[in-house]
């Protein structure tokens, strides 16, 4: 599948943006991406000018911690809580992030099909191409090693922000690193 900039921007802003997300892409310049991702949430410019979603970018918290809501934290922290997904996992991921909650109950206030919001994934996914890798920090562990099961209410994740609940894919190539993060507060 190829994406354009418009696409894949449209796809990005239509699912997320009743969300509290930070969407964005940056550059990977590490052999040890988690230091690409770091600076992704320190906010470094995406390679190719497309746009995000960041809502916390007028927060007045970033002026004392650029990377709000997320916490400093050293590459080790933030790889311990990492574990890497399918592809298939990362589509029905994205779809979760939608809303608060990191489930597919929500779905329903789209006007589009699920066959419909899957392609928009897709299309998010497309922009990374077919060797891409990816990690999250749920744990909602499927049958299958490496795949996220949306069925079971029984799950967990591992916070990297200030806020209560974060849940997130992250998207890694040779050339770039994608995040999309969501938010809650409760």
């Amino acid at each position: 599948m190829s994406v354009t900039q418009t696409s894949w921007e449209s796809a990005v802003r239509h699912l997320f943006e009743d969300a509290y997300p930070y969407d964005a892409t940056g550059p990977c310049r590490h052999e040890d991406w988690v230091l690409d991702v770091l600076a992704l949430m320190a906010r470094v410019t995406d390679p190719r000018g497309w746009a995000g979603l960041d809502d916390a970018a007028q927060n007045p918290e970033r002026e004392a911690s650029p990377m709000y809501p997320f916490v400093a934290h050293p590459p080790e922290y933030v790889a311990r809580r990492l574990q890497e997904i399918d592809r298939n996992s990362a589509e029905k991921l994205l779809l979760a992030l939608t809303d608060d909650g990191c489930t597919h109950s929500h779905l329903g206030r789209f006007a589009e099909s699920r066959e419909e919001l899957r392609m928009m994934a897709q299309t998010i996914l497309a922009r990374f191409g077919d060797c891409a890798s990816y990690q999250t920090n749920v744990n909602r562990p499927g049958h299958v090693c490496g795949s996220l099961d949306f069925t079971t209410s029984d799950w967990a994740y591992s916070p990297l922000s200030v806020y209560t609940e974060d849940y997130g894919l992250i998207v890694v190539t040779g050339t770039e690193v994608g995040m999309f993060w969501n938010f809650a507060d409760y």
